[in-house]
This record gives structure tokens, sequence and C-alpha cells, in this order.
């Protein structure tokens, strides 16, 4: 990662739904080339090919179709819901049913023992094959401590802005509770009354997002982060009269608001650093909340930053505890520490 105040790229991932209207069309382009942000064991997201949208010349028709149809993503968003985790999961319903290449079979199934849930399949989808795919989705943002459990590498380092969440607890979590829980009994008696024969269930896991660098500085990347990761950066609100003394005179930046975490806003968005700093001391006034910025230079040069209050994190999620397997696989620590 360089030092330089703003990333001189731009890709695929910003840049297919710059010419679309509507949010949530926007969303879907920009998740069509999102990244897995970790190395995995079992495969990652479904690749463009294997959705039936590796043609560029058709993926544009296709997402400029559903741009000038946005009411055929109605039935799997319904209202956008606030929580990012959930807005995600519909983005995929809607993706893997109107993709030409794979089919919804079912969502969100819950599996349930002796009155208590041990936990739900996120998707399950038919391949271009006809094959069941047992698919497990998280949408995160994890912003790297330069300080923390574990070596300089450990995933526990990187955290959630909310503090409630970590790389390495939600790799645990996947890997040894939400894909094993499809091997249950009573997940297999469930999709087998769904008529999908659990003996053909591939899986995959998908987490995309976007890993952000403390700035100024940098620090290593988390051991499994992937080559290919999203990356922004994140600053105190302390330190950005510093970096707002070196952007490039005229230099705009947009707020992302929940759940519209994805794509980019429409230029409409943009606004003044003047305006910015405002909004943002404003806000550092009343709430402690961090705020993601997208800022963009006059020459196109942009980057993604989070700015924090200065006393970010209060708390630090515990690094996960030995993997829990067996019958109590579903159940998973959720205390805190506070920092001194």
């Amino acid at each position: 990662m360089t030092q330089a105040m703003l990333d001189a790229t731009t890709s695929a991932l910003e840049d297919e739904g710059a010419a679309l209207h509507h949010p949530g069309v926007r969303d879907l382009a920009w998740l069509l080339h999102a990244p897995d942000i970790i190395e995995s064991a079992h495969p990652g997201r479904p690749t463009l090919e294997e959705l039936g949208l590796g043609d560029a010349a058709y993926r544009k028709a296709w997402l400029h179709a559903l741009d000038a149809e946005p009411q055929r993503l109605v039935p799997y968003i319904g209202t956008p819901p606030q929580r990012l985790g959930h807005y995600h999961e519909r983005l995929w319903h809607a993706l893997l049913d109107l993709a030409p290449a794979t089919r919804l079979l079912a969502t969100n199934i819950t599996i349930h023992e002796a009155g208590r849930t041990l936990g739900e399949l996120d998707i399950i989808y038919a391949d271009a094959q006809g094959h069941p795919v047992h698919l497990e989705l998280a949408i995160k943002y994890y912003l790297g401590l330069r300080d923390g459990p574990g070596g300089e590498r450990h995933p526990a380092r990187w955290i959630g802005p909310g503090c409630a969440d970590s790389l390495a607890r939600k790799h645990t979590h996947t890997r040894h509770h939400q894909l094993p829980l499809a091997h249950h009994p009573l997940a297999a008696a469930r999709l087998n009354a769904l008529g999908i024969d659990p003996k053909s269930l591939r899986q995959r896991a998908a987490m995309l997002g976007m890993l952000f660098y403390p700035w100024p500085g940098t620090i290593a990347a988390p051991h499994l982060a992937s080559t290919t990761a999203a990356h922004g950066a994140w600053l105190t609100w302390r330190d950005w009269p510093i970096l707002r003394n070196h952007l490039p005179t005229g230099t705009l930046g947009a707020p992302l608001r929940k759940p519209h975490w994805l794509a980019l806003p429409g230029v409409e968005a943009y606004r003044s650093l003047e305006r910015l700093e405002a909004e943002l001391e404003a806000h550092f006034t009343s709430a402690s909340a961090p705020r993601q910025y997208h800022l963009q230079a006059p020459d196109g040069t942009q980057r993604r930053f989070f700015i924090v209050p200065d006393d970010w994190p209060r708390s630090l999620p515990l690094p996960p505890t030995t993997p829990i397997t067996g019958r109590n696989h579903h159940h998973v620590e959720d205390w805190r520490t506070r920092r001194a």
C-alpha cells in the first residue's frame, strides 16, 4: 500500500455502475466485480462466467435493462433494509435469480433443534449445470489496527467500524459453524423437504467488502487477505486537517450511507471539502459513529476513507477461541474486552 493520499487506480468495481441511475442496480454492478477479501479453502463468490455474465457487452446491456426496469428488483429487495448484511443478501437473491446461468432455489433456511436455533443456510442456488450450491455470504468493512491482539498480521487486528466484529471471528464462524451446518442431519432433512439433494450439494463462501488501512502510514495485510481485496484507508477526526491540507485543490467528497456502502453514489452526492468538513464537525460534535466517504481529485485519483472519532476503538472483539465443533458448534462467545 502506498503513502499516496489518494489511489491513482480505478477499476470495474467502481466504474461499471457509473452510468446507471438506480442505486440498487448500481449496487448490483458493484457486486458483479467485488472480489473476496480473504482466501478460503472453499470456492468464493460465483464468477461472472458462472453467472452467465462474462461477456462485457452482454453484461452492460443486462445491467442497463435492469436500470430501465428497476421494479424487477422489488420482489427481492423491496424497501432496502438499513442493515447492510440483509441488503447484501437480498441483492444476491436478485442476482442469482435474474442472471442467465443461475437460479435461486432457497434462502435463509433456518435449522432448529429441540426448540433452539442452530443457525441458517444463507442461499441455495442452481448453477448452469443444475447442481445445487450452498452459498454463505458476508459483506464486511474491516479497519486494521497498528496495535492489537496477536502479531502484526493477525486477522483479530482487523475490526468492524462498530467494534463488534473482527476478520478473525467472522472467518472462524464461517468455517467452523456456517459451512458445517449444511452437513447437520437436521439440515439434510430440511433440504430434502425442499427437493434439494444434500448429497450433491456444493459449497461456496463469499466474504466481500473492503479492508481499510490506517492513515497516515501503513500496516501489513492480514494473513487471510486475498491479494485482490479492495482497500481504502481510515483516519481519526483529529488527523482530518492533515489529510485535507494535502489533498489536491478541487478534490470532492461524497458520503456513503447504509445500506448503500457498495457502489459509489451519483455525481450529485459530491461536495466540496469545506462542506464535507462542516458536516463532519457537526457529526462528531453530537455523535461518535465512524463515517465512510469517497474522495475524488480532479485528475480522477480516488479512495474511500473511514473517518473515526479520536477515541476509536473504544472496545475490541476478543480473538476467536478454539473452534467449537460437534453438537455445540452453533455457539460462539460474544464477550467484549475494553481498552485500557
